[in-house]
């Protein structure tokens, strides 16, 4: 695939991947994406992750034919991304390795090999010309690891965005690009909400966003056409505000009962004209999935039953899962279910006492193991707060 005619695509499709990050279920696979630059002087921006190295060597022998690359850019040496290095060093000796200050601190530990006589260290807003293509770099730190920076090709608008604009999936066209960008997003960056606010200003000042034609990320397809609407979803994402209207029922029931009264809240709620409602078991879904809605929607019910004078474990897991990923600014709700001893709703709120912006919706519903005549007129006054 070609970027333009001057820069190529050379990175590889793995659709044998189960699990990204050894926790995050693959759909369909991951992208580990990379670029060649041709000019006076060749560049390549960053190398694969180690289940794909070899595919990944072949495919830069075949692009570069007998030529040899002046640089390796690093923009992020997470090793899904900087498991070749040593494969390409071998191949190409006088290859310069290109970083920050925080790539050469972090890279001894990742290799045996002493490198650092190859280093070119680039700070933040430094250049480096390639003849008639210019890389311009930007720190991102904690864009989600310290070290990671970004570059923009200022001749032909490239900007080369590390991790960011990165999605799930090996499809590289665009379509319904937002639903596995947004659980990769909200999973893999989501806690680094305010450096993702600062690296876009620092884009915006730099003229970078008025500028820009193409987006590289580090996954997913390349982003050509309508990249205001993808920067406009990644201010929306890191300034924690809700993307769209809905109500999010998160559900973990043992034997089923707590299961009824959320479909009864769901049925309510539609009835009363809510304009999204999506039901979700905590027990049985992705939790990936369950935090990109969480994140998605603006309001979230908390539905689950109790267990050992605490809180169903998959609930718990969810919400500290959810805790860690800066969940802030939602209307939440609290329903529990415990036949003798019920103990969910106070756990629950332990866990969300902490995070910023949580408004809660109501008093707590207790269910004591079926639905009462009395709960299902606090769930219908509920709905219609959920909804008022």
């Amino acid at each position: 695939m070609n970027i333009s005619e001057s820069i190529k695509y050379v990175g590889v499709s793995d659709a044998t991947i189960d699990l990204f990050e050894s926790q995050y279920e693959m759909q369909s696979g991951m992208l580990y994406n990379s670029y060649i630059i041709f000019d006076d002087k060749i560049a390549i921006t960053d190398t694969v992750d180690k289940r794909a190295v070899d595919e990944w060597i072949a495919n830069v022998k075949n692009v570069l034919k007998d030529k040899k690359p002046s640089y390796l850019i690093i923009h992020h040496l997470e090793p899904d991304h900087s498991a070749g290095i040593l494969k390409l060093h071998e191949l190409y000796p006088e290859m310069k390795l290109v970083g920050n200050a925080k790539t050469f601190q972090l890279l001894p530990q990742f290799f045996d090999e002493d490198l650092s006589s190859l280093y070119e260290t680039v700070a933040d807003g430094a250049e480096l010309s390639l003849g008639g293509h210019t890389l311009k770099f930007f720190t991102a730190p904690m864009v989600h690891w310290p070290e990671v920076m970004l570059s923009f090709e200022t001749s032909e608008g490239i900007l080369f965005s590390a991790d960011a604009f990165g999605k799930f999936g090996i499809e590289t066209d665009t379509d319904d690009w937002a639903c596995e960008a947004r659980r990769y997003y909200f999973n893999i960056v989501g806690k680094y909400g305010a450096m993702v606010q600062a690296l876009l200003k620092k884009l915006a000042n730099a003229g970078v966003v008025d500028n820009c034609k193409t987006i590289c990320p580090l996954h997913g397809p390349v982003l050509k056409d309508n990249l205001e609407y993808y920067i406009g979803l990644y201010d929306t994402w890191s300034s924690y505000k809700p993307e769209d209207e809905g109500i999010l029922i998160a559900c973990a029931s043992i034997h089923g009962n707590t299961r009824k009264a959320a479909e009864y809240l769901r049925d309510k709620l539609e009835e009363l004209g809510a304009s999204k409602v999506v039901l979700t078991d905590v027990c049985r879904s992705d939790v990936a999935e369950i935090i990109e809605d969480a994140f998605r929607y603006d309001r979230m019910v908390l539905m689950s039953s109790s267990y050992d004078a605490g809180l169903f474990p998959p609930m718990e897991t969810f919400l500290h899962h959810l805790a860690a990923k800066k969940y802030c600014n939602r209307r939440v709700a609290l329903i529990q279910n415990g036949t003798w001893a019920p103990s969910a709703a106070k756990c629950m709120q332990l866990i969300l006492e902490p995070l910023q912006g949580i408004e809660y919706v109501g008093d707590v519903i207790t269910i004591k193991t079926t639905l009462s005549e009395e709960n299902r007129t606090q769930i219908h006054d509920l709905a219609q707060k959920l909804i008022g």
